[in-house]
């Protein structure tokens, strides 16, 4: 009787499992995730304090638990083609992930299994679900990610797919350096997509639109270049031009309070104003909060650097930031000698500049 309470038992317990391993399953978690970000950004946009924002903080929804969710419903049908679509959601969210307590990252061995399943199962198979593959493994930017997609490129049956993985080839090759191969290479790959795959639709914009973005970051915003103009008024009512910093090193953050990293951009940002203090050395934020808000943060000590106001975030569009927050560095002379995410990297540059 007892065994077969136990066979029972584990027999509801596998329908309990498999009964997650499928599309609806999968397509329910990311429904709920996206709908809870929305909220509480919804909710950060309206917090008038430091004190308020920081609250919010302890309410933001919990992408590991998210992520832990969406791995338990395919880790055990990553061969199967309907994972492709929530195993591209699952490398959006995951990478940015880590312990607490160690920060080290949490879902590293559950990204690999991916990666490798695509290569074993996925790369050849004329399904558009890839074109969201091809672009989270492009934010990744690893020799491994960018073989895949290399391989898409090269392989897939689909030529539409082939451009996709082109555009994304492009954007990670981006990152490898600016000289002269390297740019050939990124050219080649973008008349490929914007030939293969211009009308294709990558979440609200297409193809063409995001190739388009490339070739002005090469024109434009590429390292020795000088930092296109920018004019406005910071949230004291002060009028600020860019150009008129010559002489200065310029650290440009594009940021808001209601990022996912906004605590740490404030505490990061706020350290180094106090290390370049009294150098020559301009922080400016850039920020689609409301100038009002702005003012308030200011005013109250919860941030301690410059910020001009963009609520139409038409100088980060001028800038094509697309991920937050931004960071470029400026030299003396106005050009760019950083782009990226604030860290370190972008506070070694400016003194390193500083040294110069």
């Amino acid at each position: 009787m007892r065994s077969l309470r136990a066979a029972v038992i584990s027999l509801i317990f596998l329908g309990v499992q498999s009964s997650k391993a499928n599309p609806e399953m999968a397509a329910k978690i990311e429904k709920l995730w996206d709908s809870k970000v929305a909220e509480w950004r919804e909710q950060a946009e309206k917090a008038k304090s430091h004190e308020e924002l920081a609250a919010l903080e302890q309410t933001r929804p919990d992408p590991a638990a998210y992520a832990r969710r969406m791995w338990g419903s395919i880790e055990n049908s990553l061969q199967e083609p309907w994972t492709i679509r929530p195993a591209a959601w699952f490398l959006q969210i995951a990478p940015g992930i880590k312990d607490p307590e160690t920060g080290t990252p949490l879902f590293e061995e559950q990204i690999n299994r991916i990666k490798k399943s695509l290569l074993a199962n996925h790369i050849h198979r004329p399904d558009p679900q890839l074109n969201a593959i091809c672009m989270a493994l492009a934010r990744l930017g690893d020799p491994l990610s960018l073989s895949i997609i290399e391989s898409i490129e090269s392989k897939n049956e689909d030529p539409k797919i082939q451009g996709v993985a082109a555009l994304a080839a492009a954007m990670v090759v981006k990152n490898l350096g600016d000289d002269g191969e390297l740019m050939r290479k990124r050219l080649t790959y973008l008349k490929k997509a914007i030939i293969n795959s211009a009308e294709v639709k990558i979440g609200e914009t297409s193809v063409a639109e995001l190739a388009e973005n490339e070739l002005y970051l090469i024109r434009y915003l590429s390292k020795g270049r000088v930092a296109p103009e920018i004019t406005g008024t910071d949230s004291n009512k002060q009028p600020f031009r860019l150009s008129q910093q010559r002489g200065k090193v310029v650290i440009l953050i594009f940021w808001s309070s209601s990022i996912p990293q906004a605590a740490h951009t404030i505490e990061f940002t706020n350290e180094m104003a106090t290390n370049f203090a009294g150098k020559p050395v301009q922080i400016v934020g850039i920020n689609h909060d409301p100038a009002d808000k702005l003012k308030a943060m200011r005013a109250d000590g919860t941030v301690t650097w410059r910020n001009l106001s963009d609520p139409q975030n038409l100088l980060a569009k001028n800038y094509r930031v697309g991920s937050w927050p931004m960071v470029y560095v400026l030299d003396q002379k106005g050009k760019i000698r950083y782009s990226g995410g604030l860290g370190s990297f972008a506070e070694l540059t400016a003194n390193a500049l500083l040294e110069e």
